[in-house]
Parts: structure tokens; sequence; C-alpha cells
């Protein structure tokens, strides 16, 4: 019995004995320094840090207390790093004025029997200078030397930012190092040429992210006046003394640093030693009992959306609101199956009739609506005319099919869009791409005559004529679909910002002969004739070979053949309408002559047909031109790439045509089969016949990127088929129905 009670009283002795050595700060230590905190184990006086090691000094300069770890200047302190940030001294190289040399400075750092390791991550020898040599010697454990040279061949080849052996070299140190000193090598004597090429050289172990080279530093003292001539420096730090952590937990010393019982050891990785952090789910000191507070998790929103986080000590968990079950695997509040299988059970046995009930009824009348629409608009007539006429080459859609190409009407498959509608890309069966319009609503007369207009326009086959390949008719609004024209518009050719100079004029006079041909065949060939009411160059089209092709018949009509189709207010884009417009609202072919005269002027002046701003005098093109040719001062409105590419004999003859075809009075314009045959006799007239227009650029590269606007005028992008949005005019009722 007397042995048990020795036993206890020995083992409760060496236990108090062991607190009695726990190292902790006493409580009225200075909490900082400057701007500084003091965080144990560093600490400012006797008993207030772990030990000397961890020493602070707070010294007054000038005025301003700072901390110092012996002479080197603390930035700050970093307990879950390890890590200390000081500024370091900066070693000059430098000529004096009679051209002897001199080394100045600090020239190094000694942690020997400190708890400071060099840190051979974040540093890096820096050397910056012309034609020198800088080297770093441990003479402490390591007996390691390195070291890079600087040169300068010509202060021309400097690149701020840039340190590869030029002005600067960096090299890196290896790991354990607690002590170091900077040198220069004497032998690198450039005593002739130091006055052009900067008379100091600098060395310094610094951290290597905050040092940007910068070609001042060669001819200026810039790099040395860096903070008093220092820079940053990172320092390792660690219990040195114990050894790994192994060693240290046993506590054989009774100078174990991590008092928190929620923290860790941490072998150090520079040197031997070890440090502490808090375990995870902690955070705080570890050095000081209970130091290490619980982190409430739920600050950071761990639980996915619809979760709610409940922290506790040292963790925390996720709940689901009811008949959802979280899922640690996804971080996912999923839905509880077992739950919701026995409530949905019920639910669906209950609503299964009535839900397939409704969907009958509803199918039905889905199903006569469609019918309805496709009545009223003539899909009747089209399938007795497609039937009678077994060649027709048109093909009526069904909305499912429609909605299947276009990825159910995708907003990256857009291309187009205006007044009129919107334009998708699609691809419909056999891989065949196509244009599909969804059009803007349409009145009671048209849809009565969109099925006749449908089977005119799908019959026009011409080369320079965008060919409308079906339809669709059981929806409220018609959808048109069209053949795919995919490397834009004439408009782009022209207008697109430093295109115009790039451009053949060549290629531009096929362009628009080509377009004159197709506005001829609509005039002349279709049947009835058609009016195409909108003549633009946003609205010629150019195909995979660069072919012209007419297209957007959003303000055409069929040629009129009664009075009640004069008395409607048509509709059009603002510089390109006929002047009569105002007066008579009538379109004729000659509207649609005066159209084309405004492209010829945008070909010959490369200036849109209307502007917004500046003078109002010079805001119609068209009306400067006809006052310039009434001057006769042509050459002031012309394009400077068209002065010298074109015989002025082209481009007199040009300009004439275009006047021709503005005449105030429409019955004195020429038609559209005069306006092709004059372009095709003043292309004979170009200065190289043999070069073939299609070759003459890569228009490729000039016709991509989005739809722009320009002076209130909506370009089309590349593919051709987006609509401007025109002025707020109203839209004559027996306009095609697929209006861009």
């Amino acid at each position: 019995m007397r042995v048990i009670l020795e036993l206890v009283l020995i083992l409760v002795l060496s236990t108090a004995q062991c607190g009695s050595t726990t190292k902790v700060p006493r409580s009225d230590c200075q909490k900082q320094c400057g701007h500084i905190d003091m965080e144990y184990p560093f600490g400012i006086g006797t008993d207030c840090s772990f030990n000397g090691g961890f020493d602070i000094n707070c010294t007054n300069q000038n005025g301003v207390f700072k901390p110092f770890i012996g002479d080197f200047e603390l930035l700050n302190i970093s307990l879950t790093q390890s890590t200390v940030r000081v500024l370091n001294f900066i070693t000059a190289y430098c000529y004096n004025s009679s051209g002897s040399m001199e080394v100045s400075g600090p020239r190094g750092f000694n942690g020997t029997n400190t708890p400071y390791r060099l840190s051979d991550v974040r540093n890096k020898f820096t050397v910056v200078g012309c034609n020198t040599l800088g080297y770093i010697v441990d003479d402490g454990n390591r007996r390691y030397q390195s070291g890079c040279v600087s040169t300068c061949r010509n202060l021309s080849d400097l690149v701020d930012g840039v340190c590869s052996g030029m002005g600067c070299c960096q090299t890196a140190i290896p790991n354990g190092m607690y002590y170091y000193r900077a040198g220069f090598d004497m032998g690198f004597n450039t005593s002739q040429t130091w006055r052009s090429t900067g008379r100091c050289s600098y060395a310094v172990l610094m951290e290597a992210s905050e040092f940007n080279f910068s070609t001042a530093y060669i001819n200026s003292t810039r790099f040395n006046d860096t903070n008093a001539g220092r820079v940053p420096m990172v320092v390792d730090w660690a219990f040195r003394g114990e050894g790994s952590c192994v060693t240290a937990e046993r506590n054989e010393t009774g100078d174990y640093a991590c008092l928190s019982s929620n923290s860790k050891c941490v072998n150090s990785t520079n040197g031997p030693g070890y440090f502490c952090n808090c375990s995870q789910g902690y955070e705080g000191n570890p050095y000081l009992p209970d130091g290490c507070r619980d982190t409430n998790e739920c600050n950071r929103h761990p639980c996915p959306s619809g979760g709610v986080c409940h922290n506790t000590i040292g963790g925390y968990y996720c709940s689901c609101r009811a008949g959802r079950k979280f899922s640690g695997e996804t971080n996912a509040c999923n839905p509880d199956i077992g739950l919701i299988i026995g409530v949905i059970a019920g639910f669906l046995a209950l609503m299964s009739i009535a839900f397939c009930r409704h969907m009958i009824i509803q199918r039905r009348k889905l199903n006569k609506i469609k019918q309805e629409y496709f009545r009223q608009h003539g899909g009747t007539l089209l399938f007795e005319r497609m039937k009678s006429e077994k060649g027709l080459a048109f093909t009526v859609f069904s909305e499912a099919e429609l909605i299947h190409a276009t990825n159910n009407f995708d907003k990256s498959r857009i291309i187009g869009q205006g007044g009129h509608g919107t334009v998708y890309k699609g691809m419909v069966k056999d891989d065949m791409q196509v244009a599909i319009k969804r059009c803007a609503l349409i009145d009671e007369r048209q849809k009565k005559e969109f099925g006749q207009e449908m089977l005119i326009l799908s019959q026009i086959n011409h080369k320079n004529i965008v060919k409308l390949l079906g339809c669709c008719l059981e929806v409220e609004v018609p959808m048109l679909v069209y053949e795919f024209i995919p490397n834009g518009t004439l408009f782009e050719l022209i207008h697109r910002k430093n295109q115009g100079l790039q451009i053949s004029f060549g290629t531009l006079l096929r362009i628009a002969h080509e377009a004159a041909e197709g506005l001829h065949f609509l005039h002349s060939y279709a049947s009835p004739p058609i009016l195409h009411g909108d003549v633009k160059t946003a609205n010629i089209l150019l195909d995979k070979n660069h072919m012209a092709k007419v297209s957007d018949f959003g303000a055409s009509i069929l040629a009129p053949s009664d009075k009640e189709q004069f008395v409607t207010m048509v509709q059009g884009t603002c510089g390109y309408l006929y002047p009569e417009y105002m007066q008579t609202c009538q379109l004729t072919d000659k509207s649609d002559v005066y159209s084309f005269g405004v492209i010829i002027l945008e070909i010959l002046t490369g200036e849109v047909p209307l502007k917004l701003v500046g003078p109002e005098m010079q805001r119609s093109l068209s009306s400067v031109f006809l006052s310039a040719m009434k001057e006769n001062n042509l050459d002031s409105v012309l394009a400077s790439h068209v002065k010298g590419q074109e015989s002025m004999e082209l481009i007199r003859g040009l300009a004439e045509l275009a006047k021709q075809c503005l005449d105030m009075c429409g019955s004195n314009r020429p038609s559209m089969k005069e306006i092709a045959d004059e372009l095709g006799r003043l292309r004979k007239l170009s200065p190289h016949p043999w070069v073939q227009d299609d070759a003459e650029i890569e228009i490729e590269s000039l016709l991509g990127g989005p739809s722009t606007t320009t002076n209130g005028f909506e370009i089309v992008t590349s593919t051709g088929y987006a609509t401007e949005e025109r002025e707020n005019l109203p839209m004559n009722p027996g306009s095609s129905y697929y209006a861009r």
C-alpha cells in the first residue's frame, strides 16, 4: 500500500513539474508595434515570447515605432505558413567619381542558432547591373557558393519586367540556408564604360514575387532607393531544438509548443524542427492554451442550394427541407425517394385519368387550330396546285420539322432579326442548310393571298434571286424556308471598316450587274411581275461563289391590278426611298430603279445612303451626288480608291447611269433591263478584263463578324439574313408575308 502511495505522489509531482514548465506569455505583454500584431510565440519584452529566438524589438525611428528582428525590420508574421517577412538590405557595388570601385551596405544575413531559415521557395538571389558578377556565399554549415552574371551589350536591349541576364539576373538558393553574404567579382572591371552603362550594381536575396525589373535601375539609384535600400525577404521559422514532431510530441524537454488541445504538429520543410497549426475545423493561435477556436464553417456557405448548414465543434453538417435528403457524395439535396414515391403514387393515381383526358382534348384543339391556320394561309390551294403540277419544287413543312431543324428555335441559331421577323439557320432533311424566317404578324387580307403568292414566288428560278424552298402554314404567322446564302451582303463588302480599299471595283461592278439582272427578271419575267420595294445593298446577298442574290421581299408586292393596292403606304428604307413616295405612296417598277441608283452611288462613293449626323445638306447621299453632278464636280464625291482603279470613261458612265436612276420624275428613269444592259456594257470598259472577278479578292476574309449598326442602318450578319429596323412606316397590305 505504501509503495502505491509513493508511486501516485511521484506521478503527481512529475505532472506538476511538467505543467510548471509550460510556456505562455504574460498577460501584460505588448500586443502591437506600429501596425504589426505580435502573435505568440513572438513577443516584445521578458517572458512575452516562446524563447529568445522569437524576441521582437519595438524601436522608435523618427517618432514611428517599428518592429525589428535583429537589424531587420519586420513586415508581417504568418502562423499558418510559419514565415516572417522582413526588409533585407541591398548590397551596392559602385564606381566613385574617380573611377574606383566600392562595395557598400550590409552584405548578408546570419541566422545561426536562431529559429530562422532563408526561404528557398519564395526567395531568389537577384543581381542588377551591367557587366557584373554577383555571388552569394553560405559560410555557415552549407559551404555553398553560387551567383549569376548580368551583362548589357546595349542598353536598348533591356526590357522592363524581364530578368534573364540582360541588366538583371536571378538564381535560386538551396533548402536549409540560415546564413548568407553577398558580394561581387572584382575582376569584372568596367571602369572604361561605367559612365554609359551605369556606375552601380546591386545584389540582394529577396522575395521573388516582389521584384519587377525596370530599365531605370541601370542609370539611376532607383533600385537602391527602394525602402531606403531595402527589399522584402521571406524567412521560414520553426522550433529547431526539439527535432521532428515525433520527438517533440513526447514532450521529453517539457516545452512542446503546440499547447492548444485542437492543434497539430507539422514537420518543417526547411531545416530541422516543427511548427504548429490548428486542426481542421479550427482557427486561431495553436501556441496558446485553447488558442484554436472552432471555425463556423456555415459562414462559408458549404451546403448546396436549398440545404441548411449546422455548425458543430470542429466541423459541420448539412440537412435538407422535408422531402429531400442530403448526399455527401454529390454535395446536393436529392429527393427522398422513399417518401416521394408514396406521395406521388397516390397523386398520380388520381390525376392520370384527368391528365390523359385533358391531353386528348388539347391535342384535338391544337390539330383543329393548325388546320384552320393551314386553310387561312391558302394551304388547300397550295396542295391542289402541287398535286396538279407534280414538278413544282416547293415543300410545305410541318411545325415539328422546323422546330427540329432549329433546335427549338435556339437563340444561338439566330442569323438575322428585324421588324418583319426573325431568321434562323437550320438543317432540314438530307442535311441541307436553310434559312428559316418566323414572320411578324400579318393582316387578314394578306392571309387570304398568302398561298397564291407562295406559289408565284416559289416558281421564281433565277441565279441572281434567293430561292424560296418552302413554308410552314400550320402556325398563326407563316414561316418561310429559303436557301442558305453564306457569304454576307454587298453592304458589308462596301462599308465595313478598311475593307473598301481591298475590294476590286470590277468585283463590285459585277455584283451590281448580277443584282440588276435579278431585279430585271422580277419586273419582266415573273407572272405577275413582282415589285421588290426595298432594293438596297443590305438585300443583295453573296453565295458561296460570291454571286449576287437579290433577297428580302419583305416590302414586295405583286404588280397591282386594282386601285385598292395603290392607296396603302408602302414600306422601304430611308435613303433608298423614291422622291414621289410622299405624294403618291405608289410602288412601281421605277421605285426599284431609284433605289438601285442609290446602290450605284454607294459603289462609287463608299458612303451610306443617309447620315443622321452632320450638316443637313450633307445627310442624303443622293442629294450630295446630284448637286456634284450639277456643278460638274464628280471627283468630290468619288471614293479615293475608285478614282485610282478605273478609267474615267467607266466612272462617268456609271455616274450618268446613277443620275438617270435618281431622276425626280419616275417616268424618266430607265427600266431595269436598260440598267442591266448598260452595266454589262460598262463592265467591258474595265482596264483588266483578263482578271476573273471571282478570284480577285479573298472575300471570305472580308465578310465575317457580327451584325452592327451604322448611321441608323443595321448591317446584316455574315449570313446576310439579318433585317434592319426601318423607320416606323405602315406596311403595305399587298406586301408578301416573308418580309424580313
